[in-house]
């Protein structure tokens, strides 16, 4: 490491004011932060206050939490596969497959996204915000494994400008980046996102006889159009190759269509837990939009109309994107609601309005995506009517 460190003291003349990289200065201080602590020291005066915890280390935490996600999906993707064409394979040759196809969809985010704010930190002349580590993970946890590399290039630099950068970037954004890199895809390019074979890395084979690879709520929609019971529906559906596949405990555990980081209820709780344990996450936020996912489904149960409505509440828990878009996406410090009695509000709206959407929108069986980023449209609205509350509240106890 002390070589390191002397080559880059080394080369720090020529990025600094005067030098002939002058204006790639924060090119290289993004790199070197990176590596070393910075080391920027506040001044003699004012209150100093000592954290073991900086805007890296608390990217890097969320990126860890979603390594379980990631390295599941990757495995998945290649049970898929073998399930569709109709082969026996080992954990090793499932798990290779699946890292051929997810692997450079990571790569392609990362180098979108990180191209899009190294552009944007030298035309403004400000650091590079560390902000994207998460989101350029996050991207590709909510495609299919299949979503062509150009299409995930487009919509990162889509999310990052429209979203990010023109708010002034990294902490100023009002909608979750990458939530709406996903809204881009679904709604310019539905096909490569949507449907019953999107899921499946067929490959130069056809799948075999009786396999399909519709989600779960896409079969569950399906039920309530046919009239047929949702859960005997979601047991039975591709039953010629694998008993059980939409079971409620498979479900839960993963081994079923989906987007890469999404399927597995299972590891999203894992991460779930290492961001409420370092605190990097709200955990107000989870239990109100879990807690509003679910009574908002037993409402729907109560008054069903057809087998969609339904379906058991605990079913939409582990159906979809619903829990991985809670735990890392409804959590997202920036466009979330900030105020403690907002969290709450924020949450559970998430949750109700999430269920309202699968159930009663035809055409958009999930509603993780649409929930997300409009109540992060809204989350300052919930937060100036708390604050406001407070300070009537406090009013009304003062004394002259």
């Amino acid at each position: 490491m002390e070589f390191l460190r002397n080559l880059l003291d080394k080369q720090k003349p020529l990025f600094q004011k005067g030098g002939k990289l002058e204006n790639l200065y924060y090119l290289y201080e993004a790199g070197e932060t990176f590596l070393f602590s910075p080391k920027h020291t506040t001044g003699p005066r004012g209150a100093q206050v000592k954290d073991a915890i900086d805007l890296k280390r608390m990217m890097i935490t969320v990126v860890i939490a979603m390594i379980p996600c990631l390295l599941f999906g990757i495995y998945n993707t290649g049970h898929m596969h073998f399930l569709a064409v109709g082969e026996e394979a080992s954990f090793g040759d499932k798990f290779i497959l699946g890292l051929t196809l997810v692997l450079p969809i990571v790569i392609v985010s990362y180098a979108a996204g990180g191209l899009v704010e190294a552009t944007f930190a030298v035309i403004r002349k400000h650091p590079i915000n560390e902000g994207f580590l998460v989101t350029g993970m996050l991207i590709p946890l909510v495609v299919p494994a299949t979503t062509p590399l150009w299409q995930v290039a487009l919509a990162t630099v889509f999310a990052v400008v429209i979203a990010k950068e023109v708010f002034g970037g990294t902490g100023m954004n009002i909608l979750n980046v990458a939530m709406t890199a996903r809204a881009f895809l679904y709604f310019a390019y539905p096909a490569q996102i949507s449907g019953d074979q999107v899921w499946t890395y067929l490959g130069d084979k056809a799948p075999i006889d009786g396999f399909s690879g519709a989600t779960a709520l896409a079969v569950a929609y399906q039920s309530g159009q046919e009239g047929v019971n949702a859960v005997s529906n979601l047991g039975s559906h591709n039953s010629a190759v694998m008993e059980g596949m939409f079971s409620f405990s498979n479900m839960f555990l993963g081994f079923i269509p989906g987007s890469i980081g999404e399927t597995s209820t299972l590891m999203v709780l894992l991460g779930a837990a290492i961001l409420l344990f370092t605190g990097v996450a709200s955990w107000k936020i989870m239990i109100s939009a879990f807690g509003g996912a679910y009574i908002m489904a037993a409402v729907m149960q109560l008054l069903a109309v057809n087998e969609f409505m339904a379906m058991p509440a605990h079913y939409h828990l582990v159906m979809g994107g619903i829990a991985f878009g809670i735990v890392f996406m409804a959590t997202d410090p920036v466009s979330a609601a900030q105020t403690e009695s907002g969290k709450w509000v924020y949450g559970l709206l998430i949750g109700v309005l999430t269920i309202i959407i699968r159930v009663t929108n035809p055409a958009y069986p999930e509603g993780i995506m649409l929930a997300v980023l409009f109540m992060n449209v809204f989350a300052p609205l919930i937060d100036h009517y708390v604050v406001k509350a407070n300070k009537k509240r406090r009013l009304q106890r003062a004394t002259v």
